[in-house]
């Protein structure tokens, strides 16, 4: 309610006839007239909640979150709401009694009550329909009841003056009135600053640590006061995961991944690209290569992909909520451009020598105002955001995930875990990285034509030559960018290759180490890297060029509109308000124009990105319905003229098949090498592309591979696979599956964790606990491909007997056992004979036999071997027991227990934790040590470092000689109407801009090649720490940790890092020059810049204690997301068989929530900071527009305009500064976690010194263990007890034992991948050191694992390059591999894939 006294009369008087523009006293007290008050203060409010309310009545009816109970915070604000209805209603009674008593009243006295009276009840209402609706604070009746304090504010002044002027006696009622209702509307105020209670059935209430956000009121989420309590936290202590805050659902992955997953399939669907394969061309066409099959290709080649599909369905799912950031920054760019225009008329008020004071503090409280709401819109955009960077990070990697489940055999050959997790790190952050960006595309286009408007206004003409400027050098850096963009992708063509490799190195590094292959691949990573940095390096210089041409080009605008305007006319003057309101729009062009090329660079790079996940997100799927589950009668499985094959594209690889299984039927499947019997599993399972025929199958599925995948878990949940625990049934489980002698000599039991990969048990153990898995699930139908080929005779006797047989825990359900092994035959209900890819016999054991037909033959055959076999082991044994009998004194065997003997207490020593293998990726805490950062500079260099320094103090002061020489141009003494000196003033002007963007391109160029040579030197590291590590940190340390160092922390290093220290040094140098402007040009202002800094420094500290823990959480939250891609990539066909696509989702979901639980406290952090930080800055604005009106007499316009036009850069340049130095200090953590490593355990030296080592070492072959014993970590018993062996030169040794008995364990010792816990061995005659890289030694080993590395055949068979090719045909025809080597194309350099998927 707004009251205002009046004259007796009630005669409203002229709106300015009180007003008196001269007078120098305060504005609120010159605003007397009735008039302009009731129509300033009465309507606006009025206005501002009407037009306002129907939208927010829209809005509060579909957003219903719940129900308020009436808390005293309510119903104190219904009782101020209905007193003030009270005193409107009173006035307007008061009004008509006047009137009724022939007092003459001014119209106003009786509608603004009226209008307030209306309003008044309004707000109530939505008060009350808040609460309904569960609305804990409001901002609509936070702006509402601000207008009204406003309003009041100046209506009390008024009132108090005439007051002061003896009007009080004449109208006592409504002065007290007017009293009482400011100080209501001053309480609703205040009380709007609160929020209320959580809404009664929301889900906030039963969470134990939601995010405060929620509950927080309007202010405090305008400045992001709410995150202040985390700050003060994080301050006080290093913050943990568990200090963090629960993730609401609107950003958690089921919400987030459910919607972009129906709308892409949705849209796909409608372009009918569901079953289409992506055709990729293959990049470097002009390399001396041969032609790879089609197969090889890696998606990531594919420029054709089909971008627009997921484009379209992420705009679909996250328009609504780009747009609104998209609406906060138009609003934000309206302050903007209104400072320009504000300073324009404080200036024109600078040099007026008679205008009024309250004029110039007039405008310096709207700069300020202005400079503020700026702030707060701006970081509203850059919040709204930054939460849709990570809801589309959410989105985007579960949709990956998922595809990674779904993939099909043939498709997981044209991608590799490197490259994939490359899709979810690299790629998805520069996806991210362009929806703030994405309104750089056409934003800066509207601010260069606002600008070019106002600068056409303030010089006329003039401001054309600026745009033919402009346009002139504006195609320079497309051209400058289309170029930078072939740089960065043929980077990520080598970040590809080097990931693929990278991932294959790490998950055989056991192979590697057993041949000391690791400075070979160290070579072929380094070799690759160095081209990446070459691409990094030339895409830097571009895009130097590019920096400093914008730079460039707005100083030459600025140029050439001061050159033009004042040499074309004499009568043209170049004063304070021209050159410094069109030096403060050209900074607003410099931004625009700065923009522009980040944006388009950060678009061209998502847009490359983009085009890698559509071709990814397109590639084949296994096809669900090739595979029926109708119930066809007693049959479980039945295929019905069957052909297949491995895609499309490929030649079928199974022909003709028919196969009928009968419910609860043992079939055994047997046949040569290669003749389809695994493929044959696969088609059953729909893994195969079904061409022609029909599969049907009834009932649950379990299937063991040929090839045991084990997950990074426990024995119980490796075995469970997802189900409830039933612990009688497991126990029966694993000892039919012959796992309880295992399971004792493990150190926690069941609850043992298992490595990556089966990284820690043998090959039988994992192929029978794969077996365990498949046994427990109780399925109908078991496909089983040659579990037992990796057994020992015994164990494998032993599990048919109890698992697979008659009499085993699998009778009576439908079984398809892969075997070789012929003696089980008789015992399987029907036998499957394949040869080249179809059924050439089929039949039971008898009816084979008496067919006399392939299946004959095939048995012959075997048998032959195995008798040929038996003889050979004969042999060797009597041989043995000869020299046994004369050499009994030179090789024997001493006290070599089996290790399940001296483990079994272990088990009854271990817990759950005694078990844990593997290591969760370390987390440091407080602040970045500076010796990081010292660390960082040594791989720079010195020299750089110092040139660095020297060009940006040296471009700065050329900067701030510039802006002073502008001062001192617009300063020049008018004389006849004309300045003189114009050409001299013209002429340094522009050679100071000239030497300005020659420092600058020098400063930029020189940080990104110290950048580039700090990574190489980082990287080198990296890779030399963890190939030294001992084979017992790679079982220990998840390989998405690793994954995680050699992509993301990488990526960092190599872009981020250099780039943030370029802007830091930037804008250190900049806050530098506007402090000493500030503070020479106004003294005074010194008083304020003091405090300010200090307020700096703190919030700078608060930040940064934070952020960096959050950075560091944030880092070690990703790397189970990559160790979780990374094993589901290699087990998907399991997965897909057990039908736990649910489960792995959830457990994918699960890690990536975890992981936004820590991105989403930080990128809160940054906008905390940012919105502070500036609020801080536009005080400073303040500070040099108040002091030089105060010092206004003693100062020159043009010192003032140069001073006040610097000062409104500070708020972004001090933002700029802390946000560089805080984003490097979180981005230096990626060094710190890159140097993780180098203080781990390391192995023995891999080559013998040269002047230790003979020519002719070894002398001779002598292998010899003293009392020799081995353990894999402290914490567990000996693998290898008190061993003395001792094996003559040339002598024929063979190692038997079961499964744990210490086979592997002997050769590791004897190969030095584990030192000796006690004893020694002497291996030929001298030394211990490791002997690999040594040529002279001739030493090789056949793994239990088949592994094959990326790269060509050649390389596979001869990686140091050391044998002829006729040497390699040689070995190749000794193992039967010369003709299928022969029809590969390329023949030798055929390149193979990881783990050789496309060979078969």
């Amino acid at each position: 309610m707004v009251v205002v006294v009046g004259s007796g009369s009630g005669v409203c008087n002229p709106v300015l006839g009180n007003w008196n523009w001269n007078e120098t006293q305060s504005l609120g007290l010159q605003m007397s007239s009735l008039c302009l008050m009731n129509a300033a203060v009465a309507w606006l409010p009025s206005v501002y909640l009407w037009v306002i309310s129907p939208f927010y009545f829209l809005y509060l009816r579909y957003n219903n979150k719940g129900y308020i109970r009436m808390s005293c915070l309510f119903k104190t604000k219904m009782v101020l709401g209905f007193t003030l209805v009270l005193l409107c209603f009173s006035n307007i009674i008061f009004t008509l009694w006047k009137i009724k008593k022939g007092i003459p009243q001014a119209p106003e006295f009786l509608i603004n009550p009226t209008v307030w009276l209306i309003t008044m009840i309004l707000a109530i209402f939505l008060i009350h329909l808040e609460r309904r609706r569960g609305i804990q604070s409001s901002g609509v009746l936070f702006i509402y009841w601000l207008l009204c304090s406003f309003s009041m504010a100046v209506t009390v002044s008024a009132t108090v003056h005439q007051a002061l002027q003896g009007g009080f006696p004449e109208d006592t009622f409504r002065h007290l009135i007017t009293y009482f209702h400011s100080a209501l509307i001053g309480a609703q105020f205040v009380l709007s600053f609160l929020a209320d209670q959580p809404p009664f059935f929301s889900k906030i209430m039963h969470d134990s640590n939601p995010c405060p956000e929620s509950g927080a009121s309007f202010p405090s989420k305008v400045t992001f006061w709410w995150f202040s309590r985390l700050v003060w936290q994080g301050y006080r202590k290093p913050l943990e995961m568990d200090d963090l805050w629960s993730l609401g659902k609107e950003n958690s992955s089921e919400e987030i991944i459910s919607r972009l997953e129906s709308e892409w399939k949705r849209i796909c669907n409608e372009t009918q690209q569901t079953k289409e394969e992506m055709g990729f061309e293959r990049g470097g066409g002009n390399r001396a290569e041969p032609a790879l099959p089609p197969e090889t290709e890696t998606f990531l080649q594919g420029h054709q992909s089909p971008r627009f599909p997921l484009l379209k369905a992420i705009w679909k799912v996250f328009n609504g909520t780009f747009l609104l950031g998209t609406l906060s920054l138009i609003v934000c760019d309206v302050f903007r451009f209104a400072v320009p225009k504000i300073l324009s008329f404080f200036l024109e008020f600078i040099s007026d020598p008679e205008a009024p004071a309250w004029k110039g503090y007039f405008y310096a409280v709207l700069l300020f105002l202005s400079a503020c709401l700026q702030t707060l819109f701006e970081q509203r955009h850059m919040y709204v955001c930054m939460v849709l960077e990570i809801r589309l990070r959410t989105a985007v990697m579960g949709l990956v995930y998922r595809k990674v489940l779904a993939l099909s055999n043939a498709m997981r050959k044209t991608a590799a875990v490197g490259e994939i997790i490359n899709l979810v790190s690299v790629d998805v952050q520069r996806l991210m990285d362009a929806v703030l960006y994405l309104n750089g595309l056409w934003l800066p286009v509207i601010w260069i034509i606002i600008c070019f408007t106002f600068l056409w206004q303030l010089l006329g003409p003039s401001a054309l030559t600026a745009i033919a400027v402009f346009l002139i050098l504006l195609p320079l850096n497309f051209i400058i960018t289309k170029k930078r963009s072939c740089f960065q992708e043929e980077q990520m063509q080598h970040k590809d290759r080097r990931a693929r490799l990278t991932d294959s190195i790490l998950r055989n590094m056991k192979i590697i180490k057993f041949h000391g292959w690791e400075e070979a691949f160290m070579e072929k990573i380094l070799t690759i890297r160095k081209g990446e940095l070459q691409a990094l390096k030339n895409s830097g210089f571009l895009f130097a060029v590019s920096l400093v041409s914008f730079h460039l080009s707005t100083f030459l605008v600025a140029l050439v509109m001061f050159a033009v305007h004042a040499l074309t006319d004499e009568k043209h003057v170049l004063d304070a308000e021209k050159a410094f309101v069109a030096l403060t729009i050209i900074n607003i062009l410099n931004r625009a124009q700065a923009f522009l090329p980040f944006s388009i660079n950060t678009i061209f790079q998502a847009w490359v990105s983009l085009a890698r996940l559509a071709a990814f997100l397109h590639l084949e799927e296994v096809e669900p319905r090739a595979i029926s589950t109708t119930p066809v009668g007693e049959e479980s499985i039945s295929v019905q003229d069957g052909t297949f094959a491995w895609s499309q594209e490929n030649s079928p690889c199974l022909q003709r098949i028919n196969l009928v299984v009968p419910r609860g039927s043992f079939f055994a499947v047997t046949g040569p090498v290669g003749s389809g019997k695994s493929s044959l599993l696969s088609a059953i399972l729909g893994e195969l592309t079904k061409l022609e025929g029909n599969v049907n199958i009834k009932g649950s599925v379990a299937y063991v591979p040929q090839e045991a995948w084990i997950q990074n878990a426990s024995v119980e949940e490796n075995v469970c696979f997802g189900q409830e625990l039933n612990m009688p049934w497991l126990d029966r489980v694993l000892e039919a599956c012959a796992l309880p002698p295992d399971l004792a000599s493990f150190p926690a039991g069941i609850h043992t964790e298992i490595g990556e990969q089966g990284i820690n048990l043998s090959g039988g153990q994992k192929q029978r606990l794969s077996l365990a898995r498949a046994v427990y699930k109780k399925a109908a139908i078991y496909l089983l491909d040659d579990p037992l080929a990796a057994l020992d005779a015994h164990v494998g006797q032993h599990i048919f007997d109890r698992v697979i047989g008659p009499g085993g825990l699998l009778h009576g359900t439908t079984r398809i056992l892969v075997t070789h092994a012929v003696h089980i035959l008789p015992q399987a209900d029907y036998i499957i004979m394949m040869a080249d890819g179809a059924v050439v016999e089929s039949g039971s054991y008898q009816e084979l036999l008496q067919r006399n037909g392939p299946f004959t033959d095939f048995l012959g055959q075997s048998k032959q071997e195995e008798a040929n076999a038996s003889q050979e082991v004969k042999s060797s044994r009597n041989i043995s027991e000869s020299e046994a009998s004369t050499n009994k004194t030179d090789s024997f065997i001493k006290d070599s227990p089996e290790k399940g003997r001296t483990t079994l207490q272990s088990r009854a020593e271990g817990t759950k934790m005694a078990g844990q293998l593997t290591e969760g990726d370390r987390v440091h805490y407080g602040r970045v040590n500076a010796t990081l950062y010292l660390a960082y500079l040594r791989a720079v260099g010195m020299p750089i470092c110092l040139s660095v320094v020297f060009l940006f103090l040296c471009q700065q002061m050329i900067s701030s000689s510039r802006g002073y020489w502008l001062s001192l141009w617009a300063d020049d003494p008018v004389v006849n109407g004309t300045q003189q000196h114009t050409g001299l003033r013209v002429g340094v002007f522009g050679l100071l801009g000239c030497l300005q963007a020659i420092g600058r391109f020098g400063s930029i160029a020189v940080v990104l090649l110290g950048g580039v040579q700090a990574s190489q030197w980082l990287f080198q590291g990296l890779l030399r720490e963890v190939s030294r590590s001992p084979m017992t940190f790679f079982e220990q340390t998840p390989i998405g940790n690793l994954l995680n160092r050699f992509s993301k922390e990488t990526d960092a290093v190599d872009a981020v890092i250099p780039d943030k220290f370029k802007s830091f040094l930037g804008f250190l140098f900049g806050l530098l020059e506007v402090i000493v402007v500030v503070v020479v040009a106004t003294p005074l202002a010194a008083v304020m810049v003091l405090p300010l800094m200090a307020l700096y420094v703190g919030l700078q500290s608060l930040y940064v204690a934070s952020s960096c823990q959050l950075r560091r959480l944030e880092s070690a939250s990703r790397s189970p997301i990559y160790s979780h891609i990374s094993e589901t990539f290699q087990g998907n066909a399991v997965i897909r068989a057990f039908q736990a696509q649910d489960q792995f989702i959830a457990q994918n979901d699960s890690r990536i929530d975890e992981h936004q639980r820590a991105s989403f406290p930080r990128l809160v952090a940054d906008r905390w900071l940012a919105t502070n930080m500036e609020l801080l800055g536009n005080v400073l604005i303040f500070a040099a527009a108040f002091f030089a009106v105060l010092s206004k007499p003693y100062l020159r316009p043009g010192i003032v305009g140069f001073s006040v036009s610097v000062a409104l850069q500070v708020t972004e340049i001090l933002h700029w500064a802390v946000r560089s130095w805080t984003d490097l200090e979180n981005n230096i953590v990626s060094v710190e976690r890159m140097r993780d490593y180098t203080r781990t355990p390391k192995e023995a030296p891999w080559t013998l010194s040269s002047n230790g080592v003979s020519h002719t070492w070894p002398v001779m072959g002598q292998i010899e263990f003293r009392g020799y014993s081995l353990r894999y970590r402290p914490e567990l018993a000996l693998a290898l007890q008190n061993l003395t062996l001792k094996i003559l030169p040339q002598e024929k040794v063979g190692i038997v034992g079961r499964t744990w008995a210490g086979k592997s364990s002997l050769s590791i010792g004897l190969l030095r991948l584990i030192e000796a816990t006690e004893g020694g061995s002497d291996r030929w005659g001298e030394y211990q050191s490791k002997w690999a890289p040594c040529p002279e030694v001739q030493i090789t080993i056949i793994p239990q694992d088949p592994i094959l590395f990326p790269g060509s055949v050649r390389m596979n068979l001869d990686l140091l390059d050391e044998h002829s090719d006729d040497e390699i045909w040689g070995a190749l025809e000794m193992v039967q591999l010369k003709t299928f080597i022969l029809g590969l194309p390329g023949q030798l350099q055929y390149e193979c894939l990881d783990q050789g998927d496309n060979l078969r």
